[in-house]
C-alpha cells in the first residue's frame, strides 16, 4: 500500500472548510445537548437555513455577501422559535422528535421543485461566491492568486480565504460560548440542565432560558451551513439526516458539555473519515478485501458506527467531557 499517498490525504483532512463548519455546528450542538440538555436531531436543518439563506440572499435578492450571511442567521433564529415555541414547555423527547422531522421538512421544501426558481430544487444554487458586480464573497477575497502553504498543506488563494473566515468565525465562537458558559446566564443554563424544577422554584423563566440557548445554538448551526456554503455549492443532499448524526459523533468524541471539545472532535472525526477512506480503498485494491474501492470506501461508516458505540458505552462524556455533566448517562 502507499502509505505516504495514504498519509498525505489523512493530513489534509486536518484543516479543511468542512472540518470548520462541523466544528461551529457541533459548537451549536454543545450549546443545545451539553449545557442546556435540549436534544436536538435537527441541526442539519439550522445548517440548511444558514447556507440557504445566505445563497438565496445573493441570487434572489441581490444582498452582498455579508448582508446575505446575516439572512441566514436571521432565517435559524425564526427557525428555533418555531421550533422551540410548541416543544420547549414539554419533555425533552418531543423536542427531538420535533427537530429531526422539521430538519427533514425543510430539506424537502429546498428540493421541491414548487420553488426551483428560488432554490434551485435538486440542482440547489451555485454562483453566489462570485459575482460580476462584485459583491460576492470571493470578489473580497484580499489574497493575490497563487499557492499558499506547504506538503498537504497547500491551498490556493480561495480555498486558504475560506479558511480564513472559518477559522475567525471559529475563534469567535468559541470565545463567545466559553464568556456565555462562565457567566450568571451560563450557569443558569446548565442548572436547568441538572434540575429544571429547582430552577423554576428559583423564580428564573426556564423557558425563556431554553428559548435562548435554543437560539444561540441554532445561530451556532447556521453558521456552519454559512462557511460550508463559502467553498461549496448548497444543494438539498447535502442536508440529509446522516448529517446531524455526523456532527453529534463529533460532540461526542470531542466531549458534549465542553468548549474545545466539540471542535478537536471534528477535526478527529474528519481525520479518521479520510484515513479510513484511503486505507479502505488501498486494502482493496491490493485485493486483501474482495470489495470494490467504492464497497470499501463505504464501509468507513459502519467501522465509524461501530466505534461510535463503543465510545458511547466505554466513554461517554468524550476526549475531554465530565461524566458526570451528561444527561444521558445519569
Amino acid at each position: 500500500m502507499d502509505w505516504g499517498s495514504i498519509l498525505n490525504n489523512t493530513l489534509q483532512g486536518l484543516l479543511t472548510p468542512t472540518t470548520l463548519a462541523f466544528s461551529l455546528a457541533a459548537l451549536g450542538l454543545a450549546m443545545h445537548f451539553g449545557f442546556a440538555g435540549l436534544l436536538n436531531f435537527g441541526i442539519a436543518g439550522f445548517m440548511a437555513i444558514g447556507g440557504y439563506g445566505y445563497a438565496i440572499a445573493v441570487l434572489t435578492f441581490g444582498l452582498p455577501w455579508w448582508a446575505g450571511m446575516l439572512f441566514g442567521i436571521v432565517g435559524s433564529i425564526i427557525f428555533a422559535l418555531i421550533l422551540g415555541i410548541p416543544t420547549l414547555r414539554l419533555r425533552g423527547d418531543y423536542l427531538a422528535i420535533v427537530t429531526i422531522a422539521s430538519a427533514e421538512i425543510i430539506r424537502l421544501l429546498f428540493l421541491t421543485t414548487a420553488f426551483t426558481d428560488v432554490t434551485g430544487s435538486a440542482d440547489g444554487l451555485f454562483g453566489f461566491n462570485t459575482r460580476t458586480d462584485g459583491s460576492g464573497f470571493q470578489n473580497a477575497n484580499p489574497l493575490p492568486a497563487g499557492s499558499y502553504g506547504a506538503g498537504p498543506f497547500t491551498y490556493n488563494e480561495q480555498t486558504l480565504w475560506v479558511l480564513i473566515f472559518g477559522i475567525i468565525m471559529l475563534v469567535v465562537g468559541v470565545v463567545l460560548l466559553w464568556a456565555l458558559m462562565r457567566s450568571p446566564w451560563g450557569r443558569v443554563i446548565k442548572g436547568i440542565r441538572e434540575d429544571e424544577d429547582a430552577i423554576r422554584a428559583l423564580g428564573k423563566n426556564v423557558f425563556a432560558y431554553k428559548m435562548q440557548a435554543l437560539v444561540i445554538g441554532g445561530v451556532y448551526g447556521a453558521m456552519g451551513g454559512i462557511v460550508y456554503a463559502t467553498f461549496a455549492n448548497v444543494s438539498p443532499g447535502v442536508f440529509v439526516t446522516s448529517l446531524t448524526f455526523f456532527i453529534w459523533t463529533s460532540l461526542l468524541l470531542g466531549g458534549a458539555a465542553t468548549i474545545l471539545g466539540p471542535v478537536i472532535g471534528s477535526i478527529l472525526f474528519w481525520t479518521l473519515q479520510a484515513f479510513l477512506t484511503n486505507v479502505l480503498s488501498e486494502v482493496a485494491i491490493s485485493g486483501i478485501l474482495p470489495v470494490s474501492t467504492t464497497q470499501a470506501s463505504t464501509l468507513r461508516f459502519v467501522l465509524v458506527g461501530v466505534g461510535l458505540m463503543l465510545l458511547v458505552i466505554y466513554r461517554p462524556q468524550g476526549i475531554f467531557g465530565d461524566k458526570r455533566e451528561l444527561t444521558f448517562v445519569k
